[in-house]
């Protein structure tokens, strides 16, 4: 086809109109629509030299609602762009490049509401963004990786109170990190694996804020050596765990003056095997 001017463009097989607008040397140029085959409208917008270029409008073949608007270079989304739901509430806006979300932008969910603002790159969450509640309050803010949470972030409560804070891999906590109650309160600080909150060394506290055990997690349960303390920081035993189980192993156990109580072996959390039990004023009362 080698016209100019405004011309109709039907599909061989059902005669469908498929195109109408302006062509220019024999190519879609300036103004045009296209169609789908029931009829309705698919895009509006610009074109040159045969494909869409400048700004433009697609619809959903479903129900005839806006789909996107925005910009196009060479037949792709590129530049400022909008995406919405079937419904007509906004899904994106921000940038595009060879058809894809690339640079700053916002998701909504399917009521409207803001669930993240960040960079993307290759359609996909990449570099520095913020996820939210449905209350509008900051649910995560951190990096991010072909799609999901990488490097160091935040996680909040609903009410605004920090929750978490430390490093992630693909998309669950992973290196070191703490956690906190919903008054700002530490619960946790140490390493983690896959989401579980315990692996390595660590530090666990009470609601009030006071250290209750420091030592060696793993899967989330206290292994290997650590220490407990009461209320008021004395310490309540030394030794070793297995399986999140106090006392397995040697170990040593104090009262609350932080006088030794006993020190020997132990097994399933009870005493087991040799050891040596002292009085209030430490004195030796038994061993063996």
């Amino acid at each position: 086809m080698n016209g100019n001017g405004v011309i109709k463009e039907y599909d061989d097989y059902y005669g469908k109109l498929e195109y109408e607008g302006e062509y220019l040397n024999g190519n879609k140029n300036r103004k045009g629509k296209e169609f789908y085959d029931n009829g309705k409208l698919k895009f509006e917008g610009d074109y040159l030299n045969g494909e869409k270029n400048g700004k433009g409008k697609e619809y959903n073949n479903y129900n005839g609602k806006l789909e996107f608007e925005g910009e196009y270079l060479n037949g792709e989304r590129n530049g400022k762009g909008k995406e919405y739901y079937l419904d007509g509430n906004s899904k994106f806006e921000g940038e595009y490049l060879n058809g894809e979300r690339n640079g700053k932008g916002k998701e909504y969910d399917y009521k409207g509401k803001l669930e993240y603002e960040g960079e993307y790159l290759n359609g996909k969450r990449n570099g520095m963004g913020k996820e939210f509640y449905d209350n509008d309050k900051l649910k995560f803010e951190g990096e991010y990786l072909n799609g999901q949470r990488n490097g160091k972030g935040k996680e909040f409560y609903d009410n605004g109170k920090l929750k978490f804070e430390g490093e992630y891999l693909k998309g669950e906590q992973n290196g070191k990190g703490k956690e906190y109650y919903y008054d700002d309160k530490l619960i946790f600080e140490g390493e983690y694996l896959n989401g579980k909150r315990w692996i390595g060394k660590g530090k666990k506290y009470d609601y009030k804020g006071k250290l209750e055990f420091e030592g060696e997690y793993l899967n989330g349960e206290r292994n290997g050596k650590g220490k407990e303390y009461y209320y008021d920081g004395n310490l309540i035993f030394e030794g070793e765990y297995l399986n999140g189980k106090r006392w397995i192993g040697k170990g040593k156990e104090y009262d609350y003056n932080d006088k030794l109580k006993f020190e020997g072996e132990y097994l399933n959390g009870k005493i087991n095997g040799k050891g040596n039990e002292y009085d209030y004023d430490g004195k030796l009362i038994f061993e063996g």
